[in-house]
């Protein structure tokens, strides 16, 4: 019988990101025992990726912004399926998680009068994203860590949750094994904080590191929690492209809001070529205009580079798909042709994009302020996720909560750039507060022993298989394939179904995975355990996207290519059925306040 190493806390979180980190350290302010679980190295959270900055109407650059703004543009870009209280929340309390982060040491860029700085970026009518550089996550992961292991927190590295425990119908806390010697460990709490991050590798081509694998929404799936807007995956428009060793790997979006512009194979910017109706208004028609746009003239309107991630990458995807692409199958991204305007362009480029300059340089053999990147589509943030309470952040599971990106409903069907940063702080420090709130308020949770015993059972099982089973990584590549292929940016009835049944294929070649070695340093079993949850995303991010019948936000279907007024109204959220198979249901959204559309009507 496997043993198990125990531990015991108030509140447990999972995952050490932005949003994991800053709920530990609100839980452990509220006199709690913390324990924090990640599956990486502390500070290698995928929020460094983060570069273009953090969403927060400061106000600094351009005094015409305010939460009233934001969280208009936010609900605009999630086409209105957003829960507008989160929304609210988000709009209102980002700036005061951001002077919190400056409280702590982050490092922001500032104006000349010493304000904290802010750009432009996609979907965002005013410059709102404080940053640091283009290293904006690095810092802020940085600054949390340093200020949270100060707070009494204690952090369990490089370990893998299997499944969470449960005690009438409530969370007892979570079991996994350790990654570097593959032994078993029990975290017993009061109450779970998910912050696990999104499903990327899912998808072939995606921007997101090796751990996000949708282990978050898979865990709380199987103890009951509902998901939500599970259709909604966001394809950033810049990746790299070549060469193929690093595609995939991200662009930010602080390129073109420093004035990087998209070209076709014909040198034309096509992306004045298809402005959608909602933001005719407040586009550049003109690149003067545009260009003015980013060097902060007030009276200018962006230029359509930054509209929409979703608009953008399937304008993208339109140029290569009718042979208007670069040699390597992506467009180009020019920030180099700022020196028709700007004296030491060289200089500035590397002062506001150094990450960028070496990344290109390092990776590609390409010095971006002499020539211009080769950019496409990468799978890159789950909009969807768990369904959690507005204010609380609680799932429908007692004692489970979730923030960041495994928790759904800030973003409805598409994300603002910048926007991800302020929610894990924002939401994390909610999470956080009303986790310690629960544990307090409730006696200590009794753990399911046979529960416990079956988990690691099935855990071993594929070492008892050996070569006889399944390869891990063969299954998972074919996954990849699948979901890149028929549940990609272009969506349509057959492919979807055609997925459904490769997912099932995948799933019984998964019930037979065979591994060699011991449980030391086994990536083979690592990649073995990882492929549940990645199947239960992909059969949820599936399963949706055929129910919604209509093209929205992150999701295009080629076969239902408008808006349905019908699905305007509507949330898809999933949830076990109690056979063990997947349901997906519409579910009316909830009403937006009076108040909250007379904002949206001023913000038009």
């Amino acid at each position: 019988m496997p043993e198990f190493e125990r531990f015991s806390y108030d509140v447990l979180v999972i995952g050490a990101g932005g949003a994991g980190l800053r709920a530990a350290i609100e839980a452990a302010a509220s006199g709690v025992r913390v324990g924090v679980v990640c599956k990486s190295l502390l500070g290698k959270a995928h929020t460094v990726m983060a570069e273009g900055g953090i969403a927060a109407a400061l106000a600094n650059v351009d005094d015409r912004d305010s939460w009233r703004v934001h969280f208009a543009d936010t609900m605009r870009g999630g086409q209105y399926l957003n829960n507008c209280r989160m929304a609210e929340l988000h709009a209102k309390e980002a700036p005061e998680c951001v002077r919190e982060l400056e409280a702590w040491g982050a490092l922001f860029d500032r104006t000349k009068d010493g304000r904290i700085l802010q750009r432009n970026f996609g979907g965002h009518k005013y410059p709102r994203l404080a940053h640091v550089g283009d290293r904006t996550g690095l810092e802020m992961i940085r600054t949390l860590q340093d200020h949270g292991i100060h707070t009494g927190m204690e952090v369990h590295m490089e370990c893998t949750v299997l499944g969470l425990l449960v005690d009438s119908g409530r969370v007892a806390g979570a079991c996994g094994y350790d990654r570097e010697k593959g032994l078993f460990r029990l975290w017993q709490a009061n109450a779970v904080v998910l912050a696990t991050g999104g499903i990327g590798r899912a998808f072939k081509i995606t921007s997101n590191s090796w751990e996000y694998t949708g282990d978050g929404l898979a865990l709380a799936y199987r103890v009951g929690a509902e998901l939500q807007d599970m259709e909604f995956v966001q394809f950033h428009p810049t990746g790299m492209v070549w060469p193929i060793s690093v595609r995939g790997i991200l662009v930010t979006e602080g390129v073109r809001g420093e004035g990087g512009v998209l070209r076709n194979s014909e040198g034309r910017r096509f992306m004045f070529d298809d402005i959608p109706d909602l933001y005719k208004e407040q586009t550049a028609d003109s690149e003067e205009e545009g260009w003015r746009y980013t060097q902060g003239d007030r009276n200018a309107r962006r230029p359509p580079e930054l509209l929409t991630r979703d608009h953008v990458a399937r304008c993208i995807n339109r140029e290569v798909k009718a042979g208007r692409g670069t040699p390597h199958g992506g467009v180009f991204l020019d920030i180099a042709w700022i020196k028709t305007h700007l004296p030491k362009s060289e200089e500035h480029i590397k002062r506001k994009l150094p990450s960028m300059y070496h990344q290109f340089k390092q990776l590609a053999d390409l010095d971006i302020t002499k020539e211009p990147m080769e950019v496409g589509p990468t799978t890159h943030y789950m909009m969807g996720g768990i369904r959690v309470d507005g204010d609380s952040q609680m799932s429908s599971v007692p004692g489970l909560f979730a923030a960041g990106e495994v928790a759904a409903g800030l973003h409805g069907a598409n994300r603002l750039g910048g926007n991800s940063l302020s929610d894990l702080v924002v939401f994390g420090r909610r999470a956080g507060r009303f986790a310690a709130e629960f544990a307090k308020s409730n006696k200590a949770a009794t753990v399911d022993e046979q529960q416990l015993q079956a988990t690691a059972s099935a855990a071993l099982a594929p070492f008892d298989r050996g070569l006889s089973g399944e390869n891990p990584y063969q299954i998972q590549y074919d996954l990849q394939d699948a979901m890149q292929d028929l549940v990609g940016i272009v969506r349509t009835e057959s492919e979807m179904l055609r997925a459904l049944e490769s997912i099932r294929q995948f799933r019984a070649r998964a019930d037979h995975v065979g591994i060699t070695g011991n449980r030391q340093y086994n990536n083979g079993w690592h990649t073995a355990m990882d492929l549940d949850s990645l199947l239960v995303v992909s059969e949820a991010v599936t399963r949706a996207a055929l129910l919604r019948k209509e093209s929205r936000g992150a999701q295009f279907r080629e076969d239902f290519p408008s808006k349905d007024a019908e699905w305007g109204r509507h949330n898809i959220v999933v949830k076990r059925s109690t056979d063990g198979g997947m349901q997906v249901e519409k579910r009316p959204l909830a009403p937006i306040p009076e108040e909250l559309k007379a904002v949206i009507e001023e913000m038009k």
